[in-house]
């Protein structure tokens, strides 16, 4: 690895965030790839900065599934793990159907307003690990109505689990940034109309879309 590898946004934020997002960003285009040992002084060197920015960066990408912790290696990217993927779309493919059912007729004015002002950012930004944040968000302003239920809780953790995935997959298949914020649009419209059968069709029809293009590209060597 090299600084200009790993090079990242503008240093207009805290070293700490600057290093995640470089780190992050590499991770997902692929320029660190699964199974690269990450050295903590190495990426300080490469970074200009102290060691501690980096090690709570790696935390960081150990908790959103981008970095393993191996005991006698150290810090690792972590090697896409396919059935686990398949796991956590079947997990969120059976339970958002209930979640949107919850939820349809309780959704206001104002979290529909923020969810279509995400999704004008998704639409605008050229940065795919940008977009699947805000897609994660798209999805959580959804269900905020029920934000304090055990559901909500576990499909929270379903899609911090995902959204890594649905980055490097992206990254790898950018056509289907196109057909998702088209997909997301629409979802949109079937709230706003109460459309409780359509709103589920189409969520589900969204997440096998999304599995689908991560099984294309792990069989094609993309990820």
């Amino acid at each position: 690895m090299s600084l200009g590898q790993l090079e990242g946004p503008a240093r207009t934020r805290t070293v700490h965030e600057y290093v995640l997002k470089s780190l992050r960003d590499a991770i997902i285009d692929g320029r660190l790839t699964g199974g690269t040992h990450l050295v903590q002084t190495d990426l300080a060197t490469q970074f200009e900065v102290s060691i501690t920015p980096v090690r709570e960066a790696l935390r960081d990408l150990a908790t959103e599934g981008l970095v393993a912790f191996d005991p006698h290696r150290g810090a690792l990217v972590r090697i896409l793990d396919l059935d686990e993927v398949r796991e956590v779309y079947e997990l969120r493919m059976a339970l958002e159907p209930l979640m949107v059912r919850r939820v349809i007729e309780r959704i206001t004015s104002e979290q529909l307003a923020h969810a279509d002002e995400l999704r004008h950012q998704m639409e605008q930004t050229e940065s795919v690990s940008a977009w699947a944040e805000l897609n994660r968000q798209f999805h959580n302003t959804l269900a905020e109505s029920d934000k304090d239920s055990r559901l909500s809780n576990i499909l929270n953790g379903l899609r911090d689990t995902s959204s890594s995935y649905v980055a490097m997959s992206l990254a790898a298949s950018p056509e289907r940034i196109i057909e998702a914020d088209v997909e997301h649009a629409q979802l949109i419209e079937l709230f706003k109309r109460n459309d409780a059968n359509g709103a589920v069709r189409l969520s589900v029809q969204h997440l096998q879309s999304t599995i689908d293009t991560i099984e294309e590209a792990h069989d094609r060597g993309a990820l």
